[in-house]
């Protein structure tokens, strides 16, 4: 069989329809049913049977996509065991992460790892929380950086997890707010402009939810997927916004942080199949990512009240 049809037989398990697994793996419709048609003439079984204008997967093609993941994934661990003879870490690991956990976590780590072993290829891709956990499932990523709060990712038994840290959520305030020391209520906040992410992010929707909570419709008057823009728009004095420590930490950013008197606190965790064998390359991986993310940002007091400061020095 071949591995690359697997691979597109579990996209269609995944992702539901023919045109899905052709946008997901870049080719046309066509291609993928040929593909899997061949893919039936190899396995000598019916995979696929009509329903309408679609196809789906026969009893037999369920079987072989839900056991195809853990085919490839042997698969790729023989490779990458033929390649380092077991002495050393070796081979791809893709790497998703949201944009904040990019910059402190993922990069650092990466950097450290480049240094000690030559035959380790790390693949950083963004991966916000809400696509992160589907592409860690479908196979696009071997280890992910996401979040586990607020019952808005589904987990399951299919998943190994790895907490990393503690990030809370902060309120961010133009240089010179008059807002007092101290936590703050978001309340007090309502008659104010507001950025926040772009529609059914993640970000976006906790800061709707927290709002909402607090009694207030926010008046938002721009959306930015990047946060380092939402930064820049705060600074400027024409809005507030809410933004996890991680990526208010260290920030060249002139912008004042606040704590919530109702702390919300996101976990960082990273996360991989648990179908994955224990490849050296993975878990020396999730031990970079560990020890980068012990305390990166700590509260500091400066005479605008309490905000937080830059990261902590690492140690490793």
């Amino acid at each position: 069989m071949n591995p690359w049809r697997l691979r597109l037989l579990g996209l269609l398990d995944t992702l539901g329809t023919v045109r899905a697994v052709a946008q997901a793996a870049h080719l046309s419709p066509s291609s993928v049913s040929q593909q899997l048609a061949v893919l039936e003439a190899e396995t000598g079984t019916q995979l696929l049977e009509r329903a309408g204008r679609r196809v789906r997967l026969t009893s037999a093609g369920l079987i072989l996509a839900q056991r195809a993941r853990s085919l490839l994934d042997q698969m790729d661990s023989v490779e990458t065991e033929l390649r380092g003879l077991g002495a050393e870490p070796a081979g791809l690991v893709r790497l998703g992460a949201f944009q904040s956990a990019i910059h402190t976590l993922a990069v650092p780590a990466v950097t450290r790892l480049a240094a000690g072993y030559p035959h380790l290829d790390v693949e950083i891709q963004e991966l916000e929380p809400h696509a992160s956990l589907p592409a860690l499932r479908v196979g696009d990523a071997d280890i992910v950086i996401t979040t586990t709060d607020f019952d808005e990712l589904p987990l399951g038994d299919d998943l190994d997890l790895v907490p990393l840290a503690a990030d809370p959520v902060l309120l961010v305030l133009p240089p010179g707010h008059p807002a007092g020391r101290g936590p703050v209520k978001l309340a007090a906040f309502a008659r104010e402009a507001w950025s926040f992410d772009i529609p059914q992010s993640y970000m976006a929707g906790l800061g709707l939810r927290l709002c909402r909570q607090a009694g207030f419709e926010p008046r938002v008057v721009c959306r930015f997927s990047n946060y380092m823009m939402a930064l820049q728009h705060v600074e400027a004095g024409l809005s507030v916004t809410l933004l996890p420590a991680l990526a208010t930490g260290n920030s060249r950013y002139q912008v004042s942080t606040r704590e919530l008197a109702t702390p919300v606190t996101r976990t960082i965790t990273a996360a991989i199949r648990r179908s994955t064998p224990a490849r050296a390359a993975v878990r020396v991986v999730l031990d970079a990512l560990r020890q980068r993310a012990r305390p990166l940002v700590e509260p500091a007091a400066t005479d605008a009240g309490e905000v937080w400061g830059t990261p902590r020095p690492s140690t490793d």
